[in-house]
């Protein structure tokens, strides 16, 4: 399968329209939603903040469930699973009478997130496509273009319905099945998709078996989980994919209130971060168009170098010189990280477990979800939210720096599983 065959951009187009809509809908919708939600329900904004933390912890915690489901019944199943799940979370919102159903309608849309999402996309994505940067790129792009279109969505929907904010998560809801319907029918079933797997994976090794020296690294074998996360570039990704969520997160909850305590207009504010959400999808588009002609762990260092030049910046913004880096170097680094852990992933141990050990990296989100707490705790007291950015600055400058010293990992014969044993899909 190659990218001049019509069929797996189809899926491309399917799997980015299920991006699209439910990032849209979730993360970057809840947050214009909360103060109708808080104002009418009179919720404190303690409560009001746990759900998204809920959210983002479940998206995270929840990541094994999309790989076991997958492994053991096949992918349609588990995006039939995941739509029950956000339309579940969709009517919790949309019902809330009361903090607790809120509560557990944000962890439904998490998990949901997770089983509709990435899990699911990149693992029949890369059974498709032998050169993968291209449609991941767009795939991802879909998300930060849902980032963009989520506060819209809010404000259309609440304005043709009186302000009516259940009407929202309603409309949500009916989107959701929509398109995870529409994903599931689309989706090869299991037997097929093994066999675009097993064409995809011969086409790939008889390309690492060319003489001649690859831009592109790209493991002649396929690593078992066990020997794939006993090796120090396995932890390196993982790194970058927490600092790249730790930054994301903080910026989306906090960067607004950071700004506008340093005098900025809360216009101005948020039209930055508007505009990082752009700079998220111009570094995906990018990643996209180049990951297969460079190795995409430059890419990888330019994005960790943009995220701590971007935190650093906006510690201390209060005029739009700064603010810009900000924004640019925030945004740009943000979208090139997740791109390129993705593709690092699979390009170092291969697609036969690349299942697995994806879900395992998601994992680590559930730990990236606390930043905006303890951006609450460091400005409750130091009375700034500037020393949060600057220490993740610092973290992230020391991820840079493990990465810069990354190189493949070269496997052992007895680390590997036997590529004649491929599993199915």
């Amino acid at each position: 399968m190659d990218k001049f065959q019509w069929r797996p951009w189809v899926l491309v187009a399917a799997f980015s329209l299920v991006l699209f809509l439910i990032t849209a809908g979730t993360y970057n919708a809840l947050g214009v939603v909360l103060p109708a939600m808080v104002k009418e329900e009179g919720w404190s904004w303690t409560q009001a903040g746990f759900g998204y933390t809920l959210l983002g912890g479940a998206t995270g915690l929840s990541s094994f469930l999309p790989s076991a489901l997958i492994q053991r019944l096949g992918v349609r199943v588990a995006l039939l699973c995941g739509t029950a799940m956000m339309v579940a979370g969709f009517l919790c919102l949309a019902a809330a009478p009361g903090a607790l159903v809120y509560f557990v309608g944000a962890a439904l849309c998490g998990v949901g997130y997770q089983m509709l999402a990435l899990i699911p996309g990149t693992h029949v994505l890369a059974a498709v496509f032998k050169h993968r940067a291209l449609p991941f790129g767009v795939y991802f792009t879909s998300a930060a273009l849902g980032g963009v279109a989520g506060p819209f969505m809010v404000f259309a929907i609440m304005r043709a319905f009186h302000d009516q904010w259940r009407v929202f998560w309603l409309t949500q809801m009916l989107g959701a099945i929509a398109v995870g319907l529409i994903c599931v029918a689309i989706t090869p079933r299991t037997a097929e998709l093994a066999k675009d797997s097993q064409a995809t994976d011969a086409a790939l090794a008889e390309e690492t078996r060319m003489p001649g020296r690859h831009r592109v690294y790209r493991t002649p074998v396929d690593w078992t989980p066990g020997a794939a996360f006993r090796t120090p570039q396995f932890y390196v990704l993982l790194a970058a994919y927490f600092g790249h969520l730790l930054i994301g997160s903080t910026v989306a909850s906090v960067s607004v209130a950071h700004l506008t305590q340093r005098g900025v207009a809360t216009v101005t504010a948020g039209s930055m971060l508007s505009l990082e959400a752009l700079m998220q999808m111009a570094g995906r588009t990018l990643g996209g168009l180049v990951g297969d002609l460079i190795d995409p762990r430059y890419l990888l260092i330019a994005s960790l170098a943009l995220l701590a030049v971007g935190s650093a910046a906006l510690s201390v913004a209060r005029d739009y010189p700064m603010m810009l880096v900000y924004a640019v170097g925030s945004g740009l680094g943000f979208g090139l990280a997740l791109l390129t852990v993705t593709v690092l992933l699979l390009n170092y141990y291969g697609r036969a477990h690349n299942l697995e050990i994806f879900s395992t990296t998601c994992l680590i989100g559930a730990v990236s979800a606390l930043g905006p707490t303890v951006a609450g705790a460091l400005r409750d007291a130091t009375g700034s939210f500037g020393s949060t950015f600057q220490i993740f600055a610092v973290v992230i400058a020391m991820i840079l720096a493990a990465a810069l010293f990354m190189r493949p990992p070269r496997p052992a014969a007895t680390t590997l599983r036997d590529p004649e044993a491929r599993p199915a899909g």
